[in-house]
């Protein structure tokens, strides 16, 4: 069955369509829930809302792009609903309040299994986790970013600019990459 074919089929309400569908994307839809959120119970929360989302917006899905693509970016916009929801109740320390050791160097890391960097990014505060995913993973602009947090465009940059120092650092601490390297 082709993704067009599946999407009708889902489209017209057939049960063993949504769940090939929700077979077809769950797994990778879970990498990226699990990229904003603070641990695999609020990323399933994020990823059932997501498919909710996904599944009563179907209809207006154009085939334009990938059907992979199109759902992603709601499992990002979902994610970021969530954040915003949540953001007046965390207790993350204000950013501005917090000064970090600059470094000129790049942030580059080629050898770092995904799983063991996932669970680094995780420990960041997650208004950085959230800009650095935006940013460097899903690949917004500095100016959409701001536009979906309803921050500034320096804001943004800032907090990207922080989170890969912060990256950088705990990638040094926990010995996966020597400092100095590139």
């Amino acid at each position: 069955m082709t993704e067009e074919q599946l999407v009708k089929e889902c489209i017209s309400g057939n049960a063993t369509a949504h769940k090939k569908f929700y077979d077809l994307f769950a797994k990778k839809m879970m990498g990226v829930c699990l990229r904003y959120t603070n641990n695999p119970d609020e990323a399933q929360d994020v990823l059932q809302d997501g498919f909710i989302k996904v599944f009563s917006k179907l209809p207006k899905f154009v085939n334009k792009g990938s059907l992979e693509g199109w759902v992603r970016r709601i499992m990002v916009n979902t994610a970021l609903d969530q954040y915003r929801k949540n953001k007046k109740y965390q207790s993350d320390v204000e950013i501005d309040a917090v000064s970090f050791k600059l470094e000129q160097r790049d942030f580059i890391v080629e050898t770092i299994n995904a799983n063991d960097l996932l669970k680094i990014i995780q420990t960041i505060p997650k208004g950085y986790r959230v800009v650095f995913n935006l940013f460097a993973i899903e690949g917004y602009s500095h100016k959409e970013i701001a536009e979906q947090l309803g921050v500034t465009e320096s804001t943004s940059k800032s907090q990207y600019s922080r989170a890969k120092k912060m990256l950088r650092k705990l990638l040094v601490d926990n010995n996966i990459v020597v400092e100095g390297e590139r």
